[in-house]
């Protein structure tokens, strides 16, 4: 099968599923609660009721909402979110905050796989060595620890014990120091405050103060995902490193290094490559939690305010965003798996 007939019957197969949870998650939001609640408030009168269910097809039978719905979605109208500092699209929400989102996301999976993969591939070559020991409490620790209180415990060693004792700390949360930066004002072009700060104006203390923000939330959110690739990729390596072909590839005097790293580590990637595809889709969940704890100005936060208030516009718009990227990061994932090895694309 040629690669581009791949990937279209990929995406062909990821269209019923984004359907799907988008079928599920527009019932669920009836079955929780009355979508008229979102457009009234307790000084709106009931007799003016009738007349905004009217408005918004809210008066119709569930099939025909329910077309709507889709109908709209395909428009590019998702509705209008009710938990923003003002009622506005949720598109226009999504797009607004998405970068923050996002830019913690990617800061949290770089950390995650570039220290990750590494750790397991030490400690599947160093089997039962102090290294591996350590490894495996450092990743087993990673996966048991809840996020919401590892996300207070970086909080409160970090940042309150530290400025209490009048040492340097890192941020206790926001995305930038707002007494010296106002972002959003004089700074923001892409929303991507790390990349505004290189490319568009140069500089260096914007960008220094923007890592510094993201040092605790993004070791928070990257920390289960570290843990999950490390005993991912050492599992994985260690399953190959007992197949035939790497005690053939020894048997020739190879060293060490060029067996690992050569024969071994492409193969051992397969299983870690799915790890990380579907981490990066629970990165956005995870964010729900750090963004509250950290203040972090991105789709975590406002998602939370949407449940809080019932918005049901907003949560189906962040759960459909959700569902996106979970299904882009499979496809991206099952091409990767077509490199990596060509038999399952062919096969």
């Amino acid at each position: 099968m040629k690669l581009r007939d791949f990937i279209i019957r990929r995406i062909l197969l990821a269209i019923p599923v984004v359907f799907g949870v988008l079928t599920i998650t527009w019932f669920l939001s009836y079955i929780v609660g009355d979508p008229v609640v979102m457009y009234i408030t307790e000084r709106t009168p009931d007799s003016a009721i009738p007349g905004i269910k009217k408005a918004h097809g809210l008066d119709q039978p569930l099939p025909v909402q329910y077309f709507m719905y889709i109908s709209n979605l395909l428009r590019g109208d998702w509705g209008m979110s009710m938990s923003s500092a003002r009622d506005m699209p949720v598109l226009e929400v999504i797009a607004d905050k998405f970068p923050a989102t996002i830019e913690l996301a990617m800061v949290s999976m770089v950390f995650a796989v570039m220290l990750g993969i590494p750790l397991g591939i030490v400690s599947a070559t160093r089997k039962d060595k102090p290294v591996d020991h350590f490894t495996r409490v450092f990743s087993l620790a990673g996966v048991s620890m809840p996020i919401f209180w590892f996300g207070l415990m970086l909080k409160y060693v970090l940042y309150f014990q530290l400025y209490r004792a009048g040492l340097p700390h890192f941020p206790s949360g926001d995305r930038l120091n707002g007494r010296v930066f106002d972002y959003e004002k004089d700074y923001r072009v892409t929303g991507f405050v790390l990349f505004d700060a290189i490319v568009y104006h140069q500089n260096l203390e914007l960008f220094a103060d923007g890592l510094m923000h993201l040092v605790l939330p993004g070791f928070c959110l990257g920390y289960l995902t570290l843990a999950i690739i490390t005993r991912m990729m050492r599992s994985s390596m260690l399953e190959v490193l007992r197949e035939d072909y790497i005690t053939l590839a020894k048997s020739k005097g190879l060293s060490e290094r060029v067996v690992i790293y050569k024969h071994a580590l492409r193969n051992a990637m397969i299983p870690t490559v799915t790890v990380i595809g579907l981490a990066f889709g629970g990165l956005m969940s995870g964010a729900v939690l750090t963004e509250t704890i950290y203040n972090w100005p991105g789709l975590g936060r406002w998602a939370v305010r949407a449940i809080l208030n019932s918005d049901i516009a907003a949560i189906n718009g962040f759960t459909l965003l959700v569902a996106l990227i979970f299904v882009t990061a499979n496809l991206i994932v099952d091409l990767v798996y077509g490199v990596l090895d060509p038999r399952i694309r062919f096969g």
